[in-house]
């Protein structure tokens, strides 16, 4: 039998961090032992000599835009040392805060093209580059998502949750006899997904009413910033972090409406799509310089009339004449509570691209806000309907 071939630097890499992944770190700040031909001292760190011969004798193997960012990378240490960790967490596509600052700060500029003016790709490279200059703002990056997407998984979440919303309407729009403007329906609150003042102690409600839509031309704009916004978003940072962002934006919508508008029901999926839209065009706004998307001011301005406009809708329903009265028609407040969670926790998602958020100060700032707003929420529920005994419509 012929012998097997050595593995490349990569597998090896992968398999070393692997192993270091299995074992519990003792210190905060200990760092993961390198190999004897790397590291004979033990030190944590490799030459940057000896990393460049690394490279050199197995650049066939890397994607050529991972190797400009590990010789950029070897460039940026003017001190003639790379933490292994940092090597280790590149080549298993689990880059650190420390790698990204050797990268933003090296004193070497990238030397190949843009990926934007390379030619001769496929459709789904194509598609794959498209997406990158949607939603990443830095070019390494840009390069790395480009060489690091394998479209596996899909974006399922998304895609998921707007297959759902558009089967729950059909078959509310059937059982009702009604397409436009299903809310003005007398029976429309009975669906038990609808979120209703009084019935806000089942708890899945507070979640369920985004399956519930006013009519066609609500689910139809929500439909199509979930497709145009969610689907790209999700396939640059994953199902995890895009559905975090999503599923916060919905619960706090809920609970905005059961604090600020508390006699309304809410339906609709506004709270998470407002949370993923107003993460992105901050997230734009926050590196005007440094996104390439085509348009971007005109397309901002469309966006933002879009979501006005769906906003207005949102807003004349709630004080028009209710068709089940004494309940209102459905609050707008939701919208407000998707914004905010966008502006706060959605933009430090979208801001720190394969980043871990556990090291990012804002993060854990705004996920102690978010905290603090939903024990208050809770205890509002509990409390104060009855402290202000406010007069509820009646269950439907």
């Amino acid at each position: 039998m012929g012998e097997h071939p050595s593995p490349g630097p990569a597998v090896a890499a992968c398999a070393e961090a692997e192993r270091i992944e299995e074992l519990e770190p003792e210190a905060e700040e200990q760092l993961p032992a390198a190999p004897e031909d790397f590291d004979p001292g033990n030190t944590g760190y490799i030459s940057t000599g000896k990393f460049r011969s690394l490279l050199e004798s197995h650049s066939s193997k890397l994607d050529p835009h991972k190797r400009e960012v590990l010789l950029a990378l070897a460039d940026s240490h003017a001190d003639g040392q790379i933490c292994y960790h940092d090597f280790i967490s590149l080549m298993s596509n689990k880059r650190s805060n420390s790698f990204r600052q050797a990268i933003l700060q090296g004193n070497r500029r990238l030397s190949s093209k843009a990926l934007l003016e390379e030619k001769g790709l496929s459709l789904s490279q194509r598609l794959i580059r498209h997406v990158a200059y949607e939603t990443l703002p830095r070019e390494i990056d840009r390069k790395w998502y480009y060489d690091s997407y394998t479209c596996c998984p899909p974006p399922w979440f998304m895609i998921t949750v707007t297959l759902l919303e558009v089967a729950f309407f059909l078959y509310n729009g059937v059982s009702l006899g009604q397409f436009v403007l299903q809310v003005t329906h007398p029976r429309y609150l009975k669906n038990s997904l609808v979120y209703h003042p009084q019935l806000r102690a089942q708890a899945w409600r507070y979640l369920t009413y985004i399956f519930m839509h006013a009519g066609i031309e609500h689910l139809g704009l929500n439909v199509v910033l979930q497709l145009l916004v969610g689907v790209p978003l999700e396939m640059v940072h994953g199902a995890t972090r895009i559905g975090l962002v999503y599923v916060a934006g919905v619960v706090a919508g809920s609970l905005a409406v059961s604090v600020a508008d508390m006699t309304a029901p809410v339906v609709g999926s506004s709270g998470g799509v407002y949370a993923l839209v107003s993460a992105h065009l901050a997230n734009i706004v926050m590196n005007w310089s440094g996104m390439k998307c085509q348009f971007k001011l005109l397309r901002m301005a469309v966006a933002l009339i879009c979501m006005s406009m769906e906003f207005g809708r949102a807003v004349w329903l709630r004080f028009h004449p209710s068709a089940y009265p004494p309940c209102p028609h459905p609050s707008f407040v939701a919208h407000l509570g998707g914004v905010a969670v966008g502006i706060t926790l959605g933009v430090v998602v979208l801001r720190n691209y394969e980043q871990r958020l556990q090291d990012q100060s804002l993060w854990w700032i705004f996920v102690a806000m978010y905290t603090v707003f939903v024990l208050f929420a809770v205890f509002w529920n509990i409390f104060a309907y009855t402290l202000l005994d406010l007069k509820l419509p009646p269950p439907p």
